[in-house]
């Protein structure tokens, strides 16, 4: 057989499954770290809940995706993970999100694997989003998540550093509200409001006009006016029906 005719018949199995984004439809792509709780907390004695070291490698991880060869024009990170917003006329690989994922988790793996000098794994997945205000309870949610764990997190690794263990200190904050976790951080000398900004809100990176410079922004805003925020980096964005 030809290698040709071999050719086009086993491409058909490599691509059956293959998945495009349809024009119109915003694109948001998640990247997440795999087993990094392990990777952060065991293997590598980083600080709890927070650690800015670890920060700054998953700041450098998010600007090398932006500059991947896709349109990003707006990465957002929190945690383990990065949320990036394509620009809506991004056409590369025909938009399949096969390709799309696997390039970002490869890229998020290896920049971050060279930061750290061991190997980590990230995961991708794609967000389609068809307008402008999903694209904002998008990140929304993504933001709110990094509140509900900074605090959570900040309250676990008080409990275990007055000497409970994994299972008592989760066991310990079951079914406690968010004042009352509030209330246990202030009663042992901390305000949760007063803390660094980046580990409450994450951080938001984006273009800086007319350049090739990313701008990191540290300060983000909440509620409604993070909605003005985001709509602001999508502002001139909005796919054309």
């Amino acid at each position: 057989m030809k290698f040709t005719e071999l050719d086009r018949r086993m491409r058909i199995y490599e691509t059956a499954a293959d998945h495009c984004v349809l024009p119109g439809i915003f694109i948001v792509a998640r990247v997440d770290g795999r087993s990094f709780t392990r990777l952060t907390r065991e293997l590598h004695p980083f600080e709890a809940p927070f650690d800015s070291k670890l920060e700054e490698m998953m700041l450098s991880t998010a600007e090398h995706l932006m500059r991947s060869g896709f349109r990003v024009i707006y990465a957002y990170t929190q945690s383990d993970e990065i949320s990036l917003l394509f620009h809506p006329h991004e056409s590369t690989f025909g938009r399949k999100t096969r390709k799309l994922n696997s390039i970002l988790a490869g890229e998020a793996s290896a920049k971050f694997s060279l930061l750290l000098g061991e190997v980590a794994v990230f995961d991708s997945r794609i967000c389609e989003l068809p307008n402008c205000e999903l694209v904002v309870d998008y990140f929304r949610w993504r933001q709110e998540d990094a509140h509900r764990n900074a605090l959570n997190g900040h309250c676990y690794w008080l409990l275990r550093r007055q000497g409970k263990d994994a299972r008592e200190a989760t066991t310990a904050l079951e079914g406690l509200s968010v004042a009352g976790k509030n209330e246990l951080l202030f009663t042992h000398g901390t305000n949760f409001n007063n803390l660094p900004a980046w580990q409450r809100r994450g951080v938001g990176l984006s273009w800086k006009p007319g350049t090739q410079e990313i701008l990191r922004n540290a300060e983000l805003p909440m509620r409604e006016a993070y909605e003005t925020f985001i709509l602001e980096r999508l502002a001139g964005a909005e796919p054309k029906g």
